[in-house]
């Protein structure tokens, strides 16, 4: 993300805008920022612990939301919204319901 120091508070306020309206709209289960101070770790199945991300990137990853929607339409109209909001791309993942969970 490669956006000026001076235009955060912008693209902050438009992210939580969009935010909001999810939340108004009734879709909006959970979501935050990655705190950029605490470096990421990888803890493997045997316990190795290693400071990297998985898999390895160079790339930034700001934060995360979680949205109940009723289609993969829906869910690309969001995505677009938030992408838009933030000034880049959005990964857009399904997640599989899981009753135990």
């Amino acid at each position: 993300m490669d956006i000026p120091y001076a235009e955060m508070a912008a693209v902050g306020e438009a992210a939580h805008a969009v935010i909001r309206e999810a939340k108004a709209a009734g879709v909006y289960v959970f979501g935050g920022g990655i705190n950029e101070d605490v470096a990421p770790l990888m803890v493997a199945a045997d316990g190795t612990v290693t400071n990297e991300t998985y898999p390895q990137t160079k790339e930034f990853d700001g934060g995360f939301c979680v949205l109940e929607l009723p289609s993969r339409e829906a869910a690309v109209q969001w995505a677009a919204k938030i992408a838009k909001s933030c000034r880049c791309s959005q990964e857009l993942r399904e997640f599989q319901y899981d009753p135990e969970s």
